[in-house]
Protein backbone atom coordinates (compact mmCIF):
# COMPACT_ATOMS: atom_id res chain seq x y z
CA UNK A 1 0.00 0.00 0.00
CA UNK A 2 1.12 3.69 -0.58
CA UNK A 3 1.71 5.64 2.14
CA UNK A 4 -0.62 8.32 0.67
CA UNK A 5 -3.48 5.52 1.17
CA UNK A 6 -2.35 3.93 4.02
CA UNK A 7 -2.58 7.40 5.96
CA UNK A 8 -5.71 7.85 3.79
CA UNK A 9 -7.11 4.56 4.94
CA UNK A 10 -5.58 5.38 8.86
CA UNK A 11 -7.49 8.50 9.28
CA UNK A 12 -10.89 7.04 8.00
CA UNK A 13 -10.53 4.14 10.82
CA UNK A 14 -9.07 6.68 13.25
CA UNK A 15 -12.39 8.35 12.91
CA UNK A 16 -14.48 5.52 12.91
CA UNK A 17 -12.79 4.45 16.06
CA UNK A 18 -13.24 7.55 17.73
CA UNK A 19 -17.24 7.25 17.01
CA UNK A 20 -17.19 4.16 18.63
CA UNK A 21 -15.03 4.89 21.28
CA UNK A 22 -17.90 7.40 21.72
CA UNK A 23 -20.69 5.31 21.58
CA UNK A 24 -19.50 2.93 23.16
CA UNK A 25 -17.17 3.73 26.88
CA UNK A 26 -18.57 7.25 26.26
CA UNK A 27 -15.17 9.14 25.96
CA UNK A 28 -14.91 12.59 24.46
CA UNK A 29 -13.70 11.98 21.15
CA UNK A 30 -11.77 14.97 21.79
CA UNK A 31 -10.04 13.64 24.96
CA UNK A 32 -9.35 10.72 22.70
CA UNK A 33 -7.87 12.28 20.19
CA UNK A 34 -3.85 12.28 21.22
CA UNK A 35 -3.82 8.84 22.09
CA UNK A 36 -5.50 8.01 18.66
CA UNK A 37 -3.27 10.44 16.79
CA UNK A 38 -0.20 8.33 17.95
CA UNK A 39 -1.59 5.04 16.98
CA UNK A 40 -2.11 6.50 13.79
CA UNK A 41 1.84 7.68 13.61
CA UNK A 42 3.07 4.72 14.87
CA UNK A 43 0.42 2.27 12.39
CA UNK A 44 2.23 4.96 9.62
CA UNK A 45 5.87 4.03 10.52
CA UNK A 46 5.77 0.68 10.38
CA UNK A 47 3.89 0.72 7.45
CA UNK A 48 6.64 2.77 5.61
CA UNK A 49 9.34 0.57 7.63
CA UNK A 50 8.36 -2.48 5.89
CA UNK A 51 8.44 -0.87 2.81
CA UNK A 52 11.98 0.70 3.37
CA UNK A 53 13.22 -1.99 4.56
CA UNK A 54 14.41 -4.44 1.96
CA UNK A 55 13.86 -7.77 4.38
CA UNK A 56 10.26 -8.92 4.08
CA UNK A 57 8.32 -8.56 7.23
CA UNK A 58 5.01 -7.82 7.87
CA UNK A 59 4.36 -4.09 9.09
CA UNK A 60 2.61 -5.17 11.90
CA UNK A 61 5.52 -6.71 12.84
CA UNK A 62 7.29 -3.38 13.20
CA UNK A 63 4.08 -1.27 14.60
CA UNK A 64 3.82 -4.02 17.18
CA UNK A 65 7.45 -3.35 18.27
CA UNK A 66 7.19 -0.23 18.03
CA UNK A 67 4.45 0.43 19.97
CA UNK A 68 6.45 -1.55 22.80
CA UNK A 69 8.96 0.33 22.70
CA UNK A 70 7.58 3.11 23.39
CA UNK A 71 5.59 2.30 26.38
CA UNK A 72 8.28 0.95 28.21
CA UNK A 73 8.89 2.45 31.67
CA UNK A 74 11.45 4.28 31.80
CA UNK A 75 11.70 5.37 27.54
CA UNK A 76 10.89 8.79 27.32
CA UNK A 77 7.16 9.86 27.20
CA UNK A 78 6.32 6.48 27.70
CA UNK A 79 4.05 6.99 30.84
CA UNK A 80 2.50 9.50 29.07
CA UNK A 81 2.30 7.50 25.85
CA UNK A 82 0.92 4.75 27.79
CA UNK A 83 -2.03 7.34 29.71
CA UNK A 84 -3.02 8.81 25.97
CA UNK A 85 -3.24 5.86 24.47
CA UNK A 86 -5.33 4.63 27.49
CA UNK A 87 -8.44 6.22 26.45
CA UNK A 88 -8.38 4.41 23.42
CA UNK A 89 -11.03 1.39 23.63
CA UNK A 90 -9.81 -1.22 22.31
CA UNK A 91 -13.01 -2.52 21.28
CA UNK A 92 -13.88 0.62 19.53
CA UNK A 93 -10.77 0.06 17.13
CA UNK A 94 -11.77 -3.33 16.30
CA UNK A 95 -14.96 -2.52 14.74
CA UNK A 96 -13.56 -0.93 11.83
CA UNK A 97 -10.87 -3.18 11.31
CA UNK A 98 -13.19 -6.18 11.38
CA UNK A 99 -15.29 -4.56 8.39
CA UNK A 100 -12.35 -3.91 6.79
CA UNK A 101 -11.64 -7.64 6.93
CA UNK A 102 -15.12 -8.36 6.16
CA UNK A 103 -15.24 -6.56 3.46
CA UNK A 104 -11.67 -8.56 1.96
CA UNK A 105 -13.23 -11.28 2.24
CA UNK A 106 -16.43 -10.84 0.84
CA UNK A 107 -14.23 -9.62 -2.04
CA UNK A 108 -12.18 -12.82 -2.00
CA UNK A 109 -14.62 -15.84 -1.71
CA UNK A 110 -13.60 -17.62 -4.53
CA UNK A 111 -10.07 -18.04 -2.96
CA UNK A 112 -11.95 -18.87 0.55
CA UNK A 113 -14.17 -21.60 -0.94
CA UNK A 114 -10.83 -23.31 -2.82
CA UNK A 115 -9.42 -23.62 0.87
CA UNK A 116 -12.03 -25.90 1.54
CA UNK A 117 -12.92 -27.24 4.79
CA UNK A 118 -9.83 -28.31 6.65
CA UNK A 119 -9.08 -24.75 6.54
CA UNK A 120 -12.15 -24.01 9.14
CA UNK A 121 -10.18 -26.75 11.30
CA UNK A 122 -7.02 -25.22 11.28
CA UNK A 123 -8.51 -21.78 12.17
CA UNK A 124 -10.14 -23.21 15.34
CA UNK A 125 -6.85 -24.20 16.40
CA UNK A 126 -5.10 -21.34 15.38
CA UNK A 127 -7.88 -19.55 17.52
CA UNK A 128 -7.55 -21.94 20.20
CA UNK A 129 -4.07 -22.33 20.84
CA UNK A 130 -3.60 -18.41 20.32
CA UNK A 131 -6.25 -17.70 23.21
CA UNK A 132 -5.16 -21.20 25.59
CA UNK A 133 -1.08 -19.92 25.08
CA UNK A 134 -2.66 -15.89 25.98
CA UNK A 135 -3.87 -16.75 28.79
CA UNK A 136 -1.16 -19.35 30.15
CA UNK A 137 0.96 -16.45 29.72
CA UNK A 138 -1.14 -14.01 31.25
CA UNK A 139 -1.52 -16.09 34.42
CA UNK A 140 1.87 -16.94 34.68
CA UNK A 141 3.37 -12.88 34.56
CA UNK A 142 0.46 -12.01 37.08
CA UNK A 143 2.08 -14.84 39.28
CA UNK A 144 5.10 -13.69 39.07
CA UNK A 145 4.23 -9.71 40.05
CA UNK A 146 2.19 -11.34 42.38
CA UNK A 147 -1.55 -9.64 41.32
CA UNK A 148 -2.97 -13.26 41.60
Amino acid sequence: MKPKKAIIVLLITAAISLIGNFVGPKTNPLEALPGMLILVAVSFIGIVLAKMIPIKIPSVAYIVTLATIMTIPGVPLATEVTELTSKVDFLALCTPILAYAGIYTGKNLDGLKRTGWKMIIVAFFVMLGTYVGSALIAQLILKVIKVI
